[in-house]
């Protein structure tokens, strides 16, 4: 197999676990990273530090990103920078013809997205959008339960997430907490769960509308020690008195900052040079909402209810969906860290209920796969770096149009919730 040249723009710790790593080590036989670049040269010196086999890769800072490409001639990028920059790698990759491979969201905004497919239709490259969650087992046994025609003609999707305290509250520590670096939440986190529901129904969002709010961090969350902004988890005076550290942190964790990424407390040792990832949750500069519901309809007639919730006691989701001829459960929870909760998972393994419409329920338990969000981690490296594999019987790599559609639905939740209207994709949304 030939190997292909890959340049990564952003050595975040998403790009060290989920992309670098594999290569370096699961896929060294078809995949040779070629460039890393990064607006923080410290963070070369922390990867080198956790992938040691990067040692003699060339590093760039992000005003090199021409002179990277001259010297390193990449087949493909990847980029896995803050949200609000994929656009601009994503723009300058196809320009050069490349594949980009952007992760979730494509980009923070539908105006973004749409410029992004267009530059693509210009160009001999090509866009693949990570949306790694369709390859988790139980979602990709969905996928094929509602296209087999189990429920019929697919009517209605009622999807709840839930992002626990320790997860949920993450978002608000880092840079994901303003708008304008990520889209909100709404597209950050939600664009996964759109693009589920996008895929298993095969719809094209139509119209949106949307309520939310932000309750539980900024200055005015009921568990905020005091309405004082700029304080940072590591050295903060108020560290005891706040609900949300005490709950997870030990005396030693303490000195950590929990990383969503890799669902654990990272070291203390310096990781940015001017960058913090233990900002206030309480901070005042926070704009966007930590809890919010969406009604969505699609070209095909399917009505989604959705709703997030970034702190709660546990994580997880409960999902039905809705035919002529029946209707699909399932749910998944975890209590503290990570552990399924009694009584809700059968045997700690997921599964899904089938209801025919004039029958009784039947079981399908799904063999869970080791790795990240559920398994889907491992598995879209290998269609990324090895090629799609040929003996699927349906298309799971995301596409540029997919990226759009997930936003579209995010960027209309966001904006529903200030100006209370229903927003209408139809125009643009193909």
């Amino acid at each position: 197999m030939e190997r292909k040249k890959y340049a990564v723009c952003g050595v975040s710790s998403r790009a060290m676990y989920g992309y670098i790593t594999p290569m370096m080590r699961q896929f060294s036989n078809c995949a040779e990273l070629v460039g890393m670049l990064d607006i923080d040269p410290l963070r070369f010196e922390v990867c080198r530090e956790r992938v040691p086999e990067t040692k003699g890769v060339p590093c760039y800072s992000a005003a090199e990103f021409e002179k990277m490409l001259s010297e390193t001639n990449p087949d493909a990028l990847i980029i896995v920078c803050m949200d609000c920059h994929h656009k601009d790698y994503l723009l300058a990759g196809l320009q050069h013809d490349l594949e980009v491979i952007s992760e979730k969201p494509m980009t923070t905004n539908t105006a973004d997205a749409l410029a992004v497919l267009e530059a693509e239709k210009k160009s001999r490259g090509k866009v693949i959008c990570t949306f790694n969650y369709r390859y988790n087992p139980i979602h990709s046994k969905l996928r094929e339960m509602v296209w087999s025609g189990k429920i019929g003609r697919v009517t209605h999707v009622d999807l709840n997430w839930y992002i626990d305290i320790r997860h949920g509250s993450s978002y608000f520590n880092r840079w994901n907490r303003m708008r304008e670096n990520s889209g909100s939440l709404s597209i950050h986190k939600s664009s996964h769960h759109f693009d589920l529901v996008n895929w298993w129904v095969d719809g094209i969002p139509e119209y949106v509308h949307a309520f939310g709010a932000l309750n539980h961090y900024g200055p005015d969350g009921e568990f905020n020690p005091s309405k004082r902004d700029g304080r940072h988890c590591r050295d903060c005076t108020e560290k005891r008195q706040c609900a949300y550290r005490r709950r997870w942190e030990t005396r030693a964790s303490a000195m950590g900052t929990y990383d969503d990424h890799i669902g654990a407390f990272v070291s203390p040792k310096k990781l940015f040079t001017t960058y913090r990832p233990d900002q206030c949750i309480f901070d005042s500069e926070i704009n966007i909402y930590d809890t919010f519901i969406a009604n969505v309809k699609y070209r095909n007639g399917v009505l989604l209810n959705y709703s997030a919730n970034f702190s709660t006691p546990y994580e997880g989701y409960r999902l039905a969906i809705n035919g002529t001829r029946g209707r699909l459960e399932t749910l998944e929870f975890c209590g503290d860290g990570g552990r399924a909760l009694p009584n809700l998972n059968d045997g700690g393994t997921q599964y899904i209920d089938y209801f025919p419409i004039f029958a009784g329920r039947e079981r399908i338990h799904v063999p869970a796969v080791e790795g990240g969000h559920g398994g889907g981690d491992g598995l879209i490296q290998e269609d990324i770096f090895m090629g799609e594999d040929p003996n699927r019987k349906f298309d799971i790599l995301a596409k540029s149009v997919d990226g759009l559609r997930a936003i579209a639905i995010g960027d209309a939740v966001f904006c529903s919730i200030q100006d209370g209207t229903v927003h209408d994709l139809t125009g643009f949304i193909e």
